[in-house]
Parts: C-alpha cells; sequence; structure tokens
C-alpha cells in the first residue's frame, strides 16, 4: 500500500511538473531546428511540434562561433567565485553576531535589517548608481561585486535561524577552553552549518549567474560582458536567428541544472532546517 501512495503521489508530482518544463522542452526543441522550421504550420502547438525533422545539431557549435561564449562563461564565472565568497562568509560573520552574542538593541536592530528585505531595489538604484560613479567603479565589476561582501539581509536572516539550532554547549565548552569568538565561529559553528552554507552559496550563485540588470547598468565594454547580458547582444544583433538563440540559452541553462542536481541534498536540508528557535 506505502508503494502505491508513493506511486501515485509521484505520478501526480510529474504532471504537475509538465507545464514547468514545456518552456524549457520549446526551447530545447527550437534549438535542434532550422530557423525556417521553427514556426512552421502557423505557430500552433502540438507534441508533434516539439519533434524537430530534421535535429540541426550545427546551432550548438554556430551559436559558439557567433558569440564569444568563452569570454563570457569567463566572466560570469569570475564573478559568481567572488559573490559567493564575499555574500557566504559576510552574511555568516553578521548572523553568528546576531545569533550567538548578545549585544544592547540586538532585537532592534535585527528587526531593521529584516525589514530592509522588503524595500524594492528600484528604490536605491538611482543613489547607489551615482555613488558607484562618483567612487570611479562605473566600467568595472567592482559594483557587482563589493557589495556582496556587505552581508545580505536575505542571508542573514537564514542564517541566523540555523545558528540558533546549534546547541549553546558546544560553544560554552570551546569557551571554558578558552577559544575567543572567532574560534568558535571556524572552528565549531562553521562546519555544523555547512547545509545553511550551501544554500546561501546556491542563491548567490544563481542571482549572480541570472544577473542581467547589473551588468547593464554598470558594464559597458564588450570583453566585459556576462552570459546574460551576451545573450540578449546576440538577440538585438541577429535578430530572428532562433534557433541559434535557443542553443545558446541552453548552454547557458545546463550549468545551472547541473549545479542543482549535485547540491540539491545539501540544498533541501539548509533550507528545512533554517525555520530555526526563536
Amino acid at each position: 500500500m506505502n508503494r502505491l501512495n508513493r506511486l501515485a503521489t509521484h505520478t501526480v508530482l510529474l504532471i504537475l511538473a509538465v507545464p514547468a518544463l514545456m518552456p524549457l522542452l520549446w526551447m530545447l526543441s527550437t534549438s535542434l531546428k532550422a530557423d525556417d522550421k521553427v514556426y512552421a504550420g502557423g505557430g500552433g502547438f502540438s507534441i508533434a511540434s516539439l519533434i524537430p525533422h530534421p535535429a540541426v545539431w550545427s546551432n550548438y557549435p554556430k551559436a559558439l562561433q557567433t558569440v564569444p561564449f568563452d569570454v563570457y562563461l569567463r566572466n560570469t564565472i569570475t564573478l559568481c567565485l567572488f559573490t559567493v565568497v564575499g555574500a557566504v562568509f559576510s552574511s555568516a560573520w553578521v548572523a553568528y553576531g546576531f545569533a550567538r552574542i548578545d549585544f544592547r538593541g540586538r532585537g532592534a536592530l535585527f528587526t531593521l535589517l529584516i525589514a530592509t528585505i522588503a524595500m524594492p531595489d528600484q528604490v536605491t538604484r538611482i543613489p547607489v548608481f551615482e555613488l558607484f560613479r562618483g567612487l570611479g567603479w562605473y566600467g568595472t565589476y567592482l559594483p557587482l561585486v563589493v557589495p556582496a561582501f556587505a552581508g545580505a539581509p536575505f542571508y542573514i536572516f537564514l542564517l541566523t535561524q540555523f545558528f540558533k539550532t546549534i546547541p549553546d554547549d558546544l560553544a560554552e565548552s570551546a569557551r571554558l577552553d578558552g577559544a575567543g569568538e572567532f574560534r568558535i565561529f571556524g572552528q565549531i559553528v562553521l562546519p555544523l552549518a555547512l547545509p545553511a552554507l550551501t544554500t546561501v552559496a546556491l542563491f548567490q550563485f544563481l542571482a549572480t549567474w541570472n544577473d542581467f540588470l547589473g551588468p547593464l547598468i554598470y558594464i559597458n565594454d564588450p570583453r566585459k560582458y556576462t552570459l546574460a547580458y551576451g545573450l540578449q547582444q546576440f538577440m538585438s544583433a541577429y535578430d530572428g536567428q532562433w534557433a541559434q538563440l535557443m542553443a545558446a540559452s541552453i548552454l547557458f541553462t545546463i550549468p545551472i541544472i547541473i549545479l542543482f542536481f549535485f547540491a540539491q541534498r545539501t540544498f533541501i536540508q539548509g533550507i528545512a532546517t533554517t525555520g530555526g528557535k526563536n
């Protein structure tokens, strides 16, 4: 009976997942078609229309040759590495202070921090742009990297809730042995918080990988374009070549899918354990 219940549950989940997968399937199908076959049949949708006849695999190498994919990929990975490191460690250190160190005004300051999550990015976009331009950072990666080292309210909230679930006895024992807060944080808290840290790293990686607006605002050198911005430039320069655009989009999506499948267990564990205690 349990096996039948699991089978029924998975069947329902697969059916519900179909609408979410349809855009990806259409993108994959279009990437394997000739341009004149993309809207063949009047553009109507059918299951048969998803099957390319014939499959044009050459769209993928053409897409790689049309845009400097390797340059955009290198730029994007570089940004991801810096922002992930900055976001994880800066947010973890602030969260440790809120979760484990008692100081005056902690509750009010934490509430104020959480309230900033509700502030729309559009409110601060112009002042922040003027600040970075005044610092001479326009046209560089600094406006995209430096804010990650200042902590992110959402990540701080997640990690604070996780740190509160770590037993106080571990830290007290370390203090009795003469360990300071830096040592407790680095040798006790961080290893135990690996699932939550992985969750934050994955969130930040996806945010940087998919970021289009940041490079659009601050980057004016084609040699510094990221993949997300480069795909938009491809669409502007080669309007109508939908097959190659979808091939480039598939190549853009593959690393994200691979990353999630490798990190999904730790990611789910990190999300599930950040409910914490108050």
